[in-house]
C-alpha cells in the first residue's frame, strides 16, 4: 500500500504539473492572438483612411499618377496580405505600404496648396496618429510572442509543449526595407 501510494501521488503531481504547463501554454498563446488583433484593427484603419489620402492628393497633384498607383497598389497587397493571417507576410506588404505612404506624403512639399489643406493636413495627422498605435502595437505583439516562444521552449514545457501543439510563432518583422523606410525621411525631388 505504501509504494501504491507513493505512485498516486506522484501522478498526482505529474498531472497537475502538465495542467499548469498547458494552462500557461494557452495564456500565452492568447496573448499573442490579442497582440495580432491589435495590429489587425490599426492596420485596417490605416487602409481605410489611404484612399481619403489619395483622394485628397490626386486633386492637387492629379499629374502625380504613378506614385498614387503605387499606394493603391501598396495598400491592396497589404489588404490581401492580411487576410492571409501570415505575419511575415504581413509585415513585408505593411514595409513596401510604408514606403509608397512616404513618398505620398513628401508630394505635400511640391505643392503648397496641398500641404495647407486642412483636409490633408487632417489625414495626415490621423495617419501619423495610426502609425505610432501600430508601432505600439507591434511592440507589444513581438514582446508577447518572446514570451511564447521563451515559454514554450524552457524545460519542462519543451517536453510538452509540441505534443500539446504549440508550434513557435513568427515576430512581426517589416524586414531589412521596411526598417529603413521607417527611419529615413521621405526625399523630396522636385522635376
Amino acid at each position: 500500500m505504501g509504494i501504491g501510494l507513493i505512485l498516486l501521488i506522484v501522478v498526482v503531481v505529474l498531472a497537475v504539473l502538465m495542467i499548469g504547463i498547458y494552462n500557461r501554454l494557452v495564456a500565452l498563446r492568447q496573448n499573442c492572438n490579442q497582440a495580432f488583433a491589435d495590429i489587425d484593427v490599426q492596420l485596417r484603419q490605416r487602409h481605410d483612411l489611404i484612399p481619403n489620402l489619395v483622394e485628397t492628393v490626386k486633386g492637387y497633384a492629379a499629374h502625380e499618377s504613378g506614385t498614387l498607383e503605387a499606394v493603391i497598389a501598396a495598400r491592396n497587397s497589404a489588404v490581401n496580405a492580411e487576410k492571409t493571417g501570415d505575419p511575415k507576410a504581413m509585415a513585408a506588404a505593411e514595409g513596401v505600404l510604408g514606403q509608397t505612404l512616404g513618398r505620398l506624403i513628401a508630394l505635400s512639399e511640391a505643392y503648397p496648396d496641398l500641404k495647407a489643406n486642412q483636409n490633408f493636413i487632417r489625414l495626415q495627422d490621423e495617419l501619423t496618429d495610426i502609425e505610432n498605435k501600430l508601432a505600439a502595437a507591434r511592440r507589444f505583439f513581438n514582446n508577447a510572442v518572446g514570451e511564447y516562444n521563451t515559454g514554450r521552449e524552457q524545460f519542462p514545457a519543451s517536453m510538452l509543449s509540441g505534443m500539446f501543439g504549440f508550434g513557435p510563432r513568427d515576430f512581426f518583422d517589416l524586414g531589412k526595407e521596411g526598417r529603413a523606410s521607417m527611419e529615413e525621411a521621405p526625399q523630396v525631388k522636385f522635376s
